[in-house]
């Protein structure tokens, strides 16, 4: 099996821009991905590229702002997703109570919580600051018997937190079909229940709910446009979890939380990367 070998460039690199071409990238047939200091190198098989269909994904790229190049080589004979899990995902421990795997680990360090992620591609695996500051919140949350609502829901590894943690029922929405099927996946491979997951935006919210319980961890500019919608369908006393975002993009994230009768209750950071904590007046 011929696979080509991408390096993508972007300008300015940003884990957010890395993260957005990599959805979009899967989108288009890429099946690994690798991140690097200034982008990251993603792979296809050589029989599934078409120039026309990356172009126009790259054209249709949502970030203002950021410049995307790219050159194409012809990979060693090697399978790539095997390479890539061998290398870069490595087990992690979240506050000491939460491992994330994958089925190839072995020796994996024990803890109160146990998640199996087989994400194929480099993120979505709780190595990425804000799924490690949401599910950190999640380890403190009061989930018992609790509805949640995890939107953009990616690997559904949140989701799967939460109903290891007692919450009574989830759904898990995403805009991304491949999102939707890798969380299937994975709900299939930790044996947890009550999730349903299902492919959407915001729009799909009407009718769902309401939720005690809603996880946000998207970009700014979509929490910004989508929070009404979350507000909407929370209970009265919820609690609302949001990050994809910077530290200097809080203030904004308040603002608007103020107009949906959402109050601050903490923030925290992590490599400039930040999670909101907020409950439902």
């Amino acid at each position: 099996m011929k696979y080509l070998e991408f390096y993508f460039q972007t300008e300015p690199c940003t884990e957010t821009a890395n993260d957005l071409l990599a959805g979009m990238l899967a989108d288009v047939g890429f099946e690994s991905f690798v991140p690097q200091p200034d982008g990251i190198s993603a792979y296809i098989q050589k029989d599934s590229y078409h120039p026309e269909t990356l172009e126009m994904a790259l054209a249709q790229f949502p970030m203002e702002g950021v410049r995307i190049s790219h050159t194409c080589s012809e990979a060693e004979d090697k399978d790539w997703n095997e390479e890539w899990e061998k290398n870069f995902f490595q087990p992690i421990v979240i506050d000491r109570r939460c491992v994330v795997h994958s089925t190839f680990h072995h020796d994996v360090p024990k803890a109160e919580y146990d998640i199996v992620i087989n994400p194929q591609m480099a993120f979505g695996t709780g190595h990425h600051e804000t799924t490690s500051l949401v599910m950190s919140e999640l380890l403190d949350a009061p989930l018992q018997g609790k509805t949640v609502l995890d939107m953009g829901c990616g690997t559904s590894i949140l989701a799967i937190l939460a109903r290891k943690r007692g919450a009574a029922e989830c759904t898990a929405i995403d805009i991304d079909d491949w999102c939707v099927r890798n969380s299937l996946e994975n709900i299939a491979l930790n044996g947890t229940d009550h999730i349903k997951v299902s492919q959407g935006d915001a729009s799909s919210l009407a009718g769902k709910g309401p939720f005690d319980v809603v996880i946000a961890n998207i970009n700014r500019n979509i929490l910004l446009t989508d929070m009404k919608h979350y507000a909407a369908r929370m209970k009265p006393g919820a609690s609302l979890y949001m990050s994809g975002f910077y530290t200097d993009d809080i203030p904004a994230i308040c603002e608007e939380a103020a107009r949906n009768a959402l109050q601050l209750v903490h923030s925290k950071e992590k490599n400039r990367w930040a999670v909101t904590f907020f409950k439902k007046a």
